[in-house]
C-alpha cells in the first residue's frame, strides 16, 4: 500500500498534499502442529526448519534439500489438507548420508574422471553429453557438490568427442517441463536455433538439467555466470517482515524559478534536460517502484521535498521533519547538496542513499553510494583486462593529458605496449597508428580519455584500419557520457568490439517490456533512463528494508533489476559502496553483456 504525502514547496510557501489511500492486506498464518510416523526403514537424524517464500514448490523443496515430496508431506501433513502455503512452517527431514561403495571395475562406456579446481556439475554434465541428474546418478557423493581432486566416474569419451566450451556463446539448463516454446519466450531462441547449435536434440529432445548451447546475444531477462545464464538475483519472491515504511526523497525540481502564468515557457523548459525534468523523471520512477513494493504487500509513506538547489531551504526541511519514523532517505541527487543533509545530526541514524551520481560523496556510517565508483569500475576493468591481453597480442595505450597517470600503472602492467600520446589540438596521426597497427597477430587497444573530440578522432582512425587482414579491438577502463554523443559512431564501436565496464545495461525483456506498458498507462510517455534507475535503486532499497530492516543483508549477494545491479560492501572507513558492475561489448549495433 501507499501512503504519498508529496510536499512540494514552492516560492511563495504553499504546500501541496497529495494523499492516496490503498487497501491493506494482512495474512496470518498459525504454527502448523503435526504428529508424524516414521517408517522403519529410514529415520531422519534431524529436521530443518524451512519457512515458505513465494513461488516455491515441493519440487524445489525435495531439490533444496535433496528428500523426496512424499518425504516432506510425511512429516508435513497439513499440505495434503491445504496445499503448500506462503508463510507456511515445514519441518523438512535430514537424513543421514549413506556412502554407497563404487566399483573400480567399470563396464567399457564409463571412465574416472578427477575433478579440476572450481570445475562445475553442469560444465562436467555439458562435456560428457549428460543431463546433471544423469551425472549425480553415476556418483551420488557429488549431489551435495564437487570436491577438487574428486574422482568420479563419466561417460567414456575421446578428447574429439567431448563438447568443448566456446566464448562466443553462453550455456542455458534446461528447467523442468520446459519446453522450446517456454525457452523461446525466456531467451529469445527458436527451436531451429537450438538444434542448429545442439544436434543431439534430434535424437534426445529436450531433458531436464540438459545444458544446451545459445547464441551470446540472447540472454533474456537473465544474467551470465561463470558463463551459464541463471534467474537474476532479488528479493522479489521473498517474504516481507516489515511491512510498513516512511521514505522522504529529496529532489532539485526548482519550483521557484518556473513560471507557471506562462504556459509556453513552462512547456519550452520541460523540453529540455535539466534539474526540472530530472527530478520529474526520477519522481516517477520512484512512484513505480513504490507501486511494485504495495504489490508485493509493503505499505509506504511517501514525502518529497524540492530541494530548490538551496541550502537554506534543505536546513529548513531538515528542522521541520521528524526524522526518527523515516525509514529511508533517497537524494538529494546533487553531490554537494547530499554532503550537507548527511551531516545533519538529526539524520545520523536514518539510512541516506545517494542515487544517481557516481561523483565522490562523503561516506558516513548511514550512507550508501549506490552507484559504483569510477576507481572502482576501473579496478573491474583492470582485472578484465589481464585475462584477454598478454605478449601473443600487439597491445597500444592511447590517452591524453588528463589520464596519464593511469596510463603509466597501465604501462607498467603492460611493458611490451606501444603508448602513444595525442597531438595538441586533441587527435592522434593517422601514419603513427597505422605503423604501429599489425596483420599477423591480434590488435589490443586501450583509450584513455573523456574527451569528444578525441574519442571521436579515435574511434574513426581505428575504425579504418579494421580488415580481414588486421583485426582491431577497442577497450576502456572508463566509458564516461561522451561516447552516447552523435558524433561517435555506433557502426564504428561496433566494428571495433568496443570493450568496456558499465554501471547500468538496458537490455529488452518481457519484465522491462511490461514496465514501460505499465509507466506508459500511468504518465503518458515512455520511461526515460532517469525513470529506470529510480525505479531499480528505489525498489531494491525497499525490498532490503522490507526483508531485514537493513540494506545491507549478509550473504544476500548482487541483486540484479531492469538495467541495474546492486551489491554494496563497507567502504574503506565508513559508509557502503555499491560495487556491482556489467562487462559490456559493442557487438554490431548492439551492446552485449560479455563473461567476466
Amino acid at each position: 500500500m501507499i501512503l504519498v504525502q508529496n510536499h512540494l514547496r514552492q516560492s511563495n510557501g504553499n504546500k501541496n498534499l497529495y494523499i492516496v489511500a490503498m487497501r491493506v492486506l494482512f495474512l496470518f498464518l498459525g504454527l502448523l502442529f503435526f504428529s508424524v510416523s516414521i517408517e522403519a526403514q529410514q529415520i531422519p537424524e534431524k529436521f530443518v526448519s524451512h519457512k515458505v517464500r513465494k513461488k516455491e514448490t515441493l519440487f524445489g523443496l525435495s531439490e533444496k534439500y535433496n528428500v523426496t515430496i512424499e518425504q516432506i508431506k510425511q512429516f508435513n501433513p497439513m499440505i495434503d489438507k491445504i496445499g503448500l502455503k506462503k508463510k507456511m512452517i515445514l519441518q523438512v527431514p535430514v537424513y543421514p548420508i549413506v556412502e554407497i561403495p563404487v566399483s573400480k571395475t567399470l563396464s567399457d562406456d564409463l571412465m574416472y574422471y578427477p575433478v579440476k579446481p572450481k570445475e562445475t556439475k553442469w560444465r562436467l554434465a555439458y562435456r560428457y553429453g549428460i543431463t546433471i541428474k544423469e551425472l549425480e546418478a553415476l556418483n551420488p557423493q557429488i549431489v551435495e557438490g564437487l570436491k577438487f581432486g574428486q574422482e568420479i566416474i563419466v561417460p567414456k569419451r575421446s578428447e574429439t568427442e567431448t563438447n568443448l566450451f566456446e566464448e562466443k556463446y553462453n550455456y542455458y539448463k534446461v528447467k523442468p517441463k520446459e519446453g522450446f516454446y517456454r525457452i523461446e519466450k525466456k531467451l529469445g531462441v527458436t527451436e531451429s536455433e537450438l538444434i542448429e547449435l545442439n544436434e543431439n536434440l534430434l535424437s534426445t529432445g529436450l531433458q531436464e538439467g540438459m545444458i544446451l548451447k545459445v547464441p551470446l546475444k540472447k540472454t533474456g531477462n537473465l544474467k551470465i555466470e561463470n558463463d551459464l545464464l541463471v534467474e537474476k538475483s532479488n528479493l522479489l519472491d521473498s517474504v516481507f517482515d516489515h511491512t510498513f515504511l516512511k521514505v522522504v526523497t529529496i529532489l532539485p525540481f526548482m519550483t521557484s524559478e518556473i513560471e507557471f502564468d506562462s504556459i509556453e515557457q513552462t512547456l519550452a523548459l520541460l523540453k529540455k534536460r535539466n534539474l526540472h525534468t530530472l527530478s520529474i523523471d526520477f519522481l516517477m520512477g520512484m512512484m513505480m517502484a513504490f507501486s511494485k513494493a504495495d504489490s508485493l504487500g509493503i505499505r509506504t509513506v511517501f514525502e518529497v521535498i524540492d530541494s530548490q538547489n538551496d541550502k537554506s531551504t534543505l536546513l529548513n526541511e531538515i528542522e521541520r521533519i521528524n526524522w526518527s519514523s523515516v525509514n529511508l532517505v533517497v537524494g538529494p541527487l546533487i553531490p554537494s547538496n547530499f554532503d550537507f543533509v548527511s551531516q545533519q545530526q538529526k539524520l545520523q541514524g536514518v539510512p541516506m542513499l545517494a542515487p544517481l551520481s557516481s561523483r565522490p560523496i562523503e561516506f558516513r556510517s548511514n550512507v550508501y553510494q549506490s552507484v559504483a565508483s569510477t576507481e572502482k569500475m576501473r579496478e573491474r576493468m583492470t582485472q578484465y583486462l589481464t585475462k584477454v591481453i598478454d605478449t601473443s597480442q600487439n597491445v597500444m595505450i592511447i590517452a591524453d593529458k588528463v589520464n596519464a597517470s593511469f596510463a603509466k600503472k597501465l604501462e607498467f602492467q603492460y611493458p611490451f605496449a606501444h603508448r602513444v600520446r595525442p597531438e595538441e589540438g586533441g587527435f592522434v596521426l593517422p601514419d603513427l597508428i597505422d605503423s604501429l597497427l599489425v596483420d599477423s597477430i591480434p590488435n589490443k587497444v586501450i583509450f584513455e580519455s573523456q574527451d569528444l573530440n578525441l574519442a571521436a578522432n579515435v574511434t574513426s582512425l581505428l575504425n579504418s584500419q579494421v580488415s580481414k587482414e588486421r583485426d582491431v579491438q577497442l577497450f576502456t577502463t572508463f566509458r564516461s557520457p561522451i561516447y552516447d554523443n552523435a558524433n561517435i559512431s555506433r557502426k564504428d564501436l561496433g566494428n571495433l568490439k568496443f570493450t568496456y565496464v558499465g554501471g547500468s545495461h538496458p537490455t529488452a525483456s518481457l519484465v522491462r517490456e511490461e514496465f514501460e506498458k505499465a509507466f506508459q498507462a500511468r504518465f503518458g510517455d515512455y520511461p526515460g533512463k532517469d525513470s529506470f534507475r529510480a525505479y531499480d535503486v528505489t525498489l531494491d532499497a525497499l525490498l532490503r528494508l522490507g526483508y531485514q530492516n537493513s540494506i545491507l543483508i549478509d550473504g544476500l549477494g548482487e541483486t540484479d533489476y531492469l538495467e541495474n545491479r546492486f551489491l554494496y560492501e563497507p567502504n574503506l572507513g565508513q559508509g557502503y559502496q555499491n560495487i556491482a558492475f556489467y562487462l559490456l561489448q559493442h557487438q554490431g549495433y548492439e551492446i552485449i553483456e560479455i563473461k567476466k
